[in-house]
């Protein structure tokens, strides 16, 4: 168990979600790209029925709400996937929601968002400010707040990823995931290392959003300045009123490494010319990682989460056109 979270947890959100997401693939992909000895694996969440892993914590929180949290309506903060996730789930169940975005998003994440039937509200340079702006809106309308990543439903959600990946590929050693506010990571490495403690788990940031790897470094919650990326969906602040992740990533992440805008773009064409892959930057980081020896220690059976697809089409074509990749 960790901080009251427990494998058990993560079952019953596999149960409770079943009939909403997809059991995604998991496909052979030859990185580090010289060391054939190590069998490596993508995990496609990327894949998933909105395009990201998002969907699992969602599901497993809205289908847990009492009647009277569905009642009020629900309001979150998201740079994109969390809030096109929890609109999908909301029409599903008949709750009306509000997702509170930053004004730099992507347009298709927003237009995603809408065509669900959400509220969406513009607001905000940047992540924080749009999670202060929907605290605030939440407490003036009384609606029901749905945390993107520090919740106990949301990240037991995401660990059922991990119970995918230990029936799929049973002598995975090693795990790479991305790393924003920790809910993904959190999850997955609790229901890995519930089975066994010795897989690695090695967290993935893009260097300019790396809130939870600088607070980890630390070792407290602390304010890291916002800088515009191509993996907008890990930007975002860790609060020092953390209740679960920032605890559950210094138990369970053996290693945090740093991957550059560049290094992900390179890591984005990768998927898209070695694999065929859809690769939103966010999702790409952990290629990157392998792709750039990031990491200080592999085993010989690697996972890498690859957590979205959710990519604006101009970017993809101005990442390919810029490309010095072979």
């Amino acid at each position: 168990m960790a901080n009251g979270i427990s494998l058990q947890d993560i079952y019953l959100a596999r149960k409770k979600i079943d009939k909403m997401i997809r059991r995604t693939h998991l496909i052979g992909c030859q990185l580090p790209k010289d060391r054939p000895d190590i069998s490596t694996r993508l995990k496609l969440e990327n894949q998933q029925v909105t395009g990201a892993y998002k969907i699992r914590g969602a599901a497993n929180k809205l289908l847990n709400l009492t009647p009277a949290e569905k009642k009020r309506g629900i309001i979150t903060v998201s740079s994109g996937n969390h809030g096109r996730a929890v609109a999908y789930v909301s029409k599903h169940l008949g709750i009306d929601a509000t997702v509170c975005i930053p004004e730099v998003t992507p347009e298709n994440k927003v237009e995603a968002t809408r065509h669900l039937g959400a509220e969406v509200i513009l607001h905000g340079q940047n992540y924080d400010e749009t999670a202060e702006y929907a605290q605030a809106l939440q407490e003036e309308r009384g609606l029901t707040y749905i945390s993107p990543y520090d919740d106990p439903f949301i990240i037991a959600g995401a660990g059922t990823i991990g119970l995918e990946l230990l029936e799929d590929f049973p002598q995975l050693d090693t795990v790479v995931v991305p790393l924003s506010g920790g809910g993904c990571i959190s999850g997955i490495a609790l229901a890995l290392k519930s089975a066994n403690s010795e897989i690695r788990v090695v967290a993935a940031s893009a260097k300019r959003a790396a809130a939870m790897h600088h607070s980890l470094e630390t070792g407290k919650p602390i304010e890291v300045n916002e800088e515009e990326t191509i993996a907008e969906a890990l930007s975002g602040g860790i609060t020092s009123e953390n209740q679960y992740t920032f605890s559950m990533c210094q138990e369970l992440v053996d290693e945090s490494v740093l991957v550059s805008d560049d290094e992900i773009a390179e890591a984005i064409l990768f998927a898209l010319r070695k694999n065929h892959l859809v690769v939103e930057g966010g999702g790409a980081v952990g290629i990157a990682a392998l792709l750039y020896e990031k990491v200080s220690h592999l085993g010989d059976n690697v996972a890498v989460v690859v957590t979205g697809g959710n990519i604006d089409l101009s970017l993809l074509l101005s990442i390919a056109q810029k490309s010095s990749f072979n």
